[in-house]
């Protein structure tokens, strides 16, 4: 009931603003006894998904805390897993403000944030200085001055640095904000970056003695023709799972709002039916080989369930958790 009244206190402000002092309000509440106002304790009800036991289906989407800054006070609010990131070998920056904007009539979100981030040494730090021993992915990315045919080198070296701390480890390969970044989705360039990471997968494993799964993130744009190919990529290379679907370019459903012209990426209800016919598409086309995290407009306990009856086995939330707060998990937990 509280949470609606703090949403419209929030949206009279600028979206990053709010977004930045969220975050360090939930890094100072987190260890204290106000821990106790975001905290829910949910049912536990399990899913096994590549040989990991997740305490429950509903997780947190990567670009909410960029940096494994808050992954306490997302753990006290009942999610079964968290994602952060994405993160680059080198911090920086992102692209220029503003970047963030709210689609309040159609609960949306575009953000062209340009994985603004601190760095994966210090997210590193972040990991190794929080409490929390549930399953964390790590999501990873390449710098924006890497040339995209040297991307692959990026997302190896952050595979070295966050394999030891990660349950499984997420490869971006979809933002639209990253330039030429969503080109490694398709033919060649997608078949030499999972070689190369499978590579690295089977070196790390070696090395740590124990096996990380990877996933791969993709968009919502794809055709039917570039979605089997990539459901064929994934599966010759053994990926352990992926994540459908990352933000729209598409604008069909909220043309004429505020902002809906601006650039970058949709997130949010006008994703959602998108979303959920690439999980149905891709689960008819992977037949079983690997799971599906679907994610993109779960807003409710119904959107939940769409997803999951079109073949996702996890879910993930992001806008629909800024619009409805953290109830929307334990709806959907309970409701599950």
């Amino acid at each position: 009931m509280l949470y609606p009244l703090i949403r419209s206190a929030l949206f009279q402000f600028d979206a990053e603003k709010i977004h930045e002092q969220t975050i360090h309000a939930l890094k100072k509440v987190s260890g204290t006894p106000f821990e106790a106002l975001i905290t829910q304790r949910l049912a536990n009800k399990p899913v096994e998904s590549m040989g990991i036991t997740f305490p429950n289906p509903v997780g947190l989407a990567a670009g909410l805390d960029k940096n494994g800054e808050c992954i306490d006070a997302f753990a006290a609010m009942g999610f079964g897993f968290i994602e952060i990131g994405t993160v680059t070998p080198r911090a920086q920056a992102g692209n220029d403000k503003p970047r963030l904007f709210r689609l309040e009539q159609a609960e949306g979100i575009i953000n062209r944030m340009g994985f603004n981030n601190h760095g994966v040494d210090q997210l590193v730090e972040n990991v190794k200085a929080s409490r929390y021993r549930g399953v964390l992915g790590i999501n990873i990315g390449k710098n924006k001055d890497t040339p995209v045919e040297q991307g692959s080198d990026d997302y190896l070296f952050c595979m070295e640095k966050v394999y030891a701390h990660a349950s499984y480890i997420t490869v971006n390969i979809s933002s639209p904000n990253t330039p030429g970044l969503r080109s490694l989705q398709y033919g060649e360039a997608l078949d030499e970056l999972l070689a190369a990471i499978k590579t690295k997968q089977h070196d790390l494993q070696q090395r740590h003695l124990k096996y990380v799964p990877v996933v791969v993130k993709i968009a919502p744009d794809l055709s039917i023709e570039e979605l089997i190919q990539v459901a064929d990529s994934l599966v010759r290379h053994n990926i352990d799972g992926v994540i459908a679907t990352n933000t729209t370019l598409d604008r069909a459903l909220v043309t004429g709002l505020p902002y809906a012209n601006e650039a970058g990426g949709l997130s949010g209800r006008p994703v959602q039916l998108k979303s959920t016919e690439i999980i149905r598409q891709l689960h008819s086309e992977l037949r079983g080989a690997l799971p599906i995290i679907g994610v993109g407009g779960i807003d409710s306990l119904m959107a939940a369930k769409e997803k999951r009856a079109a073949g996702a086995t996890l879910l993930q939330v992001y806008s629909g958790f800024i619009y409805h707060g953290p109830k929307l998990i334990k709806n959907i937990v309970m409701g599950i």
